[in-house]
């Protein structure tokens, strides 16, 4: 079956063979020596050189080829625009908008977005009477849906359009998928039959497998959030009974020898695990997320007193700087509660500094230390228990939060100690420091 795109090649190819053929005999009549005016052989012979060139213009611009560089840019354009509103998700609010992108990089008369129930979306002529948060009035537009083909609309009956004054008499309905399963429509509109030809159908599937992919990608964003809202809930609900417990006993203990400090541990311990339970905050300041790591070592240093040794060396350029709640902490207490060695002295070092444009906070222990089985296993899904899984929890995250250049990087040797890095990378700090450094150290 020819298309129309190939019959209106076909004239225009019949026409121009026609005007050059007449042309060329007008010429070839007055070389034999016709007794003509001369204007009439420069008429001729220019007129057969501009058709030469038109005719080499317009076969350039009709070409396959070149036809599909345009319409894929035009396709490729429309998509690029829309991808900060599909971020969203499939709205009143983005589909209206990715509509008035459609409606202008393309010759439809009007452009639709539905999903499988309703009108999301409408831009162009019929604006007037085609509401968006109406139902689905077309037949054709829920059988794209329910069968996952495209639908080509050829008069007014089949879009269904109850307004009689109607100006929409041709359409294309393609759907939009995600995982392979229909969430709706794309539509678009023409005042005439003819104006319906391969080229949009092309532009219509085009431009909706790229929106499909677009949608995907956003409800890829929202699963990732909701898995690092979840990551922090089982964080926060994952209290050590040990340190509960061993905390308990000291505030006990100083309740009689040292009364004040009773108190005060015993406000602290209040505040601690009222954040633990209640932070709802996905990213904190660096300069939280340290103070609630010296809060908890002021109970270790309570209970375990001069065999707990605390170093520090934090960038105060970097206390500004967001990163994940429960990032630090979780990693801290793993240092205390399996690194200390019975009757031994544990130091631990805590450094946060900037190098190039990542953000490192290191947790070191010279402590018991893991095997190398250990090491290589620690962040893998369902290894360790207690808190040892907090270190997979803040691994992934890091990653959620700011791709798989950031997260977690454990080295240890049995008996001699752990070191535990976070990478933030980039942090997206200025350049330089308030001071005119660089904004780096050394650790």
């Amino acid at each position: 079956m020819v298309s129309m795109t190939q019959r209106r090649t076909i004239l225009f190819d019949s026409l121009l063979l026609f005007a050059v053929t007449v042309l060329a005999a007008v010429v070839g009549w007055v070389l034999v020596g016709a007794d003509v005016p001369r204007w009439v052989l420069y008429a001729s012979i220019s007129g057969l050189t501009l058709i030469a060139m038109g005719s080499v213009i317009a076969r350039w611009i009709s070409r396959p080829d070149h036809l599909k560089a345009m319409h894929s840019d035009q396709i490729l354009q429309i998509a690029n625009e829309s991808l900060s509103h599909l971020r969203k998700g499939l709205t009143r609010e983005t589909a209206g908008a990715v509509c008035q992108l459609a409606l202008a990089q393309t010759e439809a008369t009007a452009v639709a977005i539905t999903d499988t129930e309703r009108v999301l979306g409408f831009a162009g002529l019929g604006e007037d009477h085609h509401f968006a948060g109406g139902p689905i009035l077309t037949r054709a537009t829920r059988e794209a849906v329910e069968s996952n083909e495209h639908r080509i609309l050829e008069n007014k009956a089949a879009i269904g359009c109850p307004e009689r004054t109607c100006l929409l008499k041709a359409a294309i309905v393609v759907p939009l998928e995600m995982r392979d399963r229909p969430v709706g429509t794309l539509k678009f509109y023409y005042t005439h039959r003819r104006l319906l030809n391969d080229t949009q159908i092309a532009m219509a599937e085009g431009l909706a497998r790229l929106l499909s992919t677009q949608l995907e990608l956003s409800e890829l964003d929202r699963q990732t959030e909701l898995a690092c809202r979840m990551e922090l809930r089982a964080l926060q609900a994952q209290i050590h009974p040990h340190f509960l417990f061993n905390t308990i006993n000291t505030i006990a203990m100083l309740v009689r020898t040292e009364p004040e400090q009773a108190r005060t541990l015993l406000r602290e311990f209040a505040r601690f695990y009222r954040r633990t339970l209640e932070e709802t905050a996905e990213l904190v300041a660096l300069e939280q997320e340290i103070q609630y790591a010296r809060t908890y070592l002021a109970f270790e240093t309570a209970r375990f007193g001069e065999r707990l040794i605390v170093d520090e060396d934090v960038d105060p350029s970097l206390l500004d700087v967001q990163i994940p709640a429960f990032a630090v902490q979780p990693i801290v207490e793993n240092a205390v509660q399996h690194g200390m060695k019975s009757g031994e002295t544990l130091r631990v070092s805590i450094c946060a500094c900037h190098v190039d444009d990542r953000l490192e906070v290191e947790v070191v222990d010279d402590g018991a230390g893991m095997s190398e089985e250990d090491v290589k296993r620690v962040l893998e899904p369902g290894f360790g228990k207690g808190l040892g899984i907090a270190l997979k929890n803040v691994d992934d995250r890091l990653k959620g939060h700011y791709g798989p250049e950031s997260g977690l990087t454990v080295a240890s040797e049995l008996g001699v100690g752990t070191r535990v890095l976070i990478t933030i990378a980039p942090v997206g700090l200025a350049e330089g420091d308030a001071d005119g450094t660089e904004g780096t150290s050394g650790r």
